[in-house]
C-alpha cells in the first residue's frame, strides 16, 4: 500500500484528498479551517488599525518578548527536525520523491512539515503586535502578502507532499526564521538594545539569499527533475519564491541604499 501510495500521480492524489496519514489532524482534513483562518486575517489587517484608532497603544513589550522567543524555539525545534530526518533518509538534493509510508524517519519528516505550518499561523500575531501598538505603517503589503500567501502555500504543499523535494525550502525558511525572530526578541526588549542589533541588513540579505537558493531549487526539478516529484509543486515554488525575493530586494533597496545616499 505504501509504496503504491508513493506512486500515486498527482491528479490521483488529489482524488485521495491529499497525504491519508494525515487525517483527523488539526486543519488538514479540509480547507475551511486555513482558509477561515485566511479570511480572518484579512479582516484583522482591514478593520484593527481602525478598531485602535482612538485608543491608545497597548503596552506588550513582555507577550512580544515571550512570543518571539517561542517562535525562535519553534524554527530551531522545526529545522533540527527536517536536517535530521532528511539525513536519515538519504535525501537528494537534486530531485526527491515524497515518503508517504509509515517508516520512521517519513513519519518524523511529517511532523516537521506539519509543525512548519503550524508556525505559519502563529506567526500571524506579527500582524496583531503592529496593531495593537498602532505600528501601521509596518503592516505594508509585502508584510501581508508574505504571511498571507506563506499560509496558503504552505498548507497546500503539507496537505499533498508533505516532505521530498518540499525538504529544502521549509529548512531554509524555518533556519532564516530563527535569525529573524532572535533579532525581533532582542528589539523588542527595548531600544537600549539597538547597539546589538547592527546585523539587520545582513538579515535582509540572508532572506535574500534564501529565495535564491529555493527557487534554484526547484527550477532544477521543474527542468530535471526524474524522481516523480510533481513538478506543478516545484514551479509554484519557484514562482512563490521570485516573487518574494522582488518584494524583500525592494524592500532592501529602499531601507538600505536610499538611507546612504540621503
Amino acid at each position: 500500500m505504501a509504496s503504491q501510495r508513493g506512486n500515486l500521480t498527482l491528479v490521483e492524489t488529489y482524488l485521495t484528498h491529499g497525504d491519508e496519514r494525515l487525517r483527523g489532524w488539526p486543519f488538514m482534513d479540509s480547507p475551511v479551517p486555513v482558509l477561515t483562518v485566511f479570511v480572518l486575517y484579512l479582516m484583522m489587517v482591514k478593520q484593527g488599525p481602525k478598531m485602535m484608532e482612538q485608543r491608545k497603544p497597548f503596552q506588550v513589550q513582555g507577550p512580544m518578548v515571550l512570543y518571539n522567543l517561542a517562535v525562535m524555539v519553534l524554527s530551531i525545534y522545526i529545522t533540527f527536525e527536517k536536517l535530521i530526518s532528511a539525513v536519515q533518509s538519504s535525501y537528494s538534493l537534486k530531485c526527491q520523491p515524497v515518503d508517504y509510508s509509515d517508516d520512521p524517519r517519513a513519519i518524523r519528516m511529517l511532523n516537521a512539515s506539519y509543525w512548519y505550518f503550524i508556525s505559519k499561523i502563529i506567526e500571524l500575531l506579527d500582524t496583531f503586535f503592529f496593531i495593537v501598538r498602532k505600528k501601521e505603517r509596518q503592516i505594508t503589503f509585502l508584510h501581508v502578502y508574505h504571511h498571507a500567501i506563506m499560509l496558503l502555500h504552505t498548507w497546500w504543499f503539507v496537505k499533498f507532499v508533505p516532505g521530498g523535494q518540499t525538504f529544502v525550502l521549509g529548512f531554509l525558511n524555518s533556519f532564516v526564521h530563527i535569525w529573524m525572530y532572535a533579532y525581533y526578541g532582542l528589539a523588542a526588549i527595548g531600544p537600549h538594545m539597538q547597539k546589538y542589533l547592527w546585523w539587520k541588513k545582513y538579515l535582509t540579505k540572508l532572506q535574500l539569499f534564501q529565495f535564491v537558493l529555493t527557487s534554484s531549487h526547484a527550477l532544477y526539478n521543474v527542468c530535471f527533475g526524474d524522481c516523480g516529484f510533481p513538478r506543478l509543486f516545484s514551479l509554484s515554488s519557484v514562482i512563490q519564491s521570485a516573487i518574494f525575493f522582488s518584494l524583500f530586494m525592494n524592500f532592501y533597496l529602499q531601507a538600505y541604499k536610499k538611507s546612504k545616499t540621503s
